[in-house]
C-alpha cells in the first residue's frame, strides 16, 4: 500500500501537466484559426511603424471614396503587403468630377473586375518619389497600360491628373491626385 502512495504524487503531476498541455493545444488551434481569418498585412495592428499605402488612405478624410472602392475591389490585402508600390490616390473631390453615377455603377458586384482595372491603373509596382518623373516619360501601370507624365513648372502630372501632395508609406509612395487617372 505504501508503494502506491509513493507514486501517487508523480501520477498527479503527470495528470496536471497533461491537462495544461491540452489547454495550450486548443489555444494554439484557436489562435491559428483566428490568424487564418485575417490574412495579409492589412490585419496587422501597429500604431508605431510607418503606415502602408492603404493605411495612409484610411487615415485621410479626403480619401473615403478611394478606401470604399479599394475595399469593394478586394485590393486591401494586395496593397497592404510589402510592395513596393506607387499609388496615385484620387481625392473624394476627384471622384466627384467623374460623370454622375460612375462610382455607384463601378461599386455594383457585377462590375468588380472593371473597378479593379480602374484602380490598377492608379498603381505602379515600384516606389517612386514625385521628383523621379520627367516630362514626356511613359511608365507602365499594374493594369498593363502606360501613362505619360508631364512637368509644368514645378507641378507633376500623370496624364491630366496633377500630383498635389505626396506621402511616404512603409511599402511605397502615395501621390495624391486631383483627378481620377483615366485610360486613353
Amino acid at each position: 500500500m505504501k508503494k502506491i502512495f509513493r507514486f501517487f504524487p508523480i501520477a498527479v503531476l503527470i495528470l496536471i501537466f497533461s491537462a495544461c498541455n491540452s489547454s495550450n493545444e486548443s489555444t494554439t488551434v484557436e489562435s491559428k484559426e483566428t490568424a487564418a481569418k485575417s490574412v495579409g498585412q492589412e490585419a496587422v495592428q501597429d500604431d508605431v511603424s510607418q503606415k502602408d499605402v492603404v493605411k495612409v488612405a484610411v487615415g485621410s478624410p479626403d480619401h473615403t471614396t478611394l478606401v470604399t472602392v479599394i475595399k469593394a475591389a478586394g485590393l486591401v490585402d494586395a496593397l497592404s503587403n510589402a510592395g513596393p508600390f506607387t499609388v496615385f490616390a484620387p481625392t473624394n473631390e476627384a471622384f466627384e468630377k467623374l460623370p454622375k453615377g460612375t462610382v455607384e455603377d463601378l461599386l455594383k458586384p457585377e462590375n468588380k473586375e472593371n473597378l479593379k482595372t480602374v484602380l490598377e491603373h492608379h498603381v505602379m509596382t515600384s516606389a517612386l518619389a514625385s521628383d523621379f518623373f520627367q516630362d514626356g516619360q511613359k511608365m507602365g501601370m499594374v493594369d498593363g497600360t502606360d501613362v505619360t507624365f508631364y512637368i509644368k513648372g514645378k507641378d507633376v502630372y500623370i496624364g491630366d491628373s496633377k500630383i498635389i501632395a505626396s506621402v511616404r508609406a512603409s511599402n511605397g509612395w502615395v501621390h495624391i491626385v486631383d483627378k481620377v487617372v483615366l485610360t486613353k
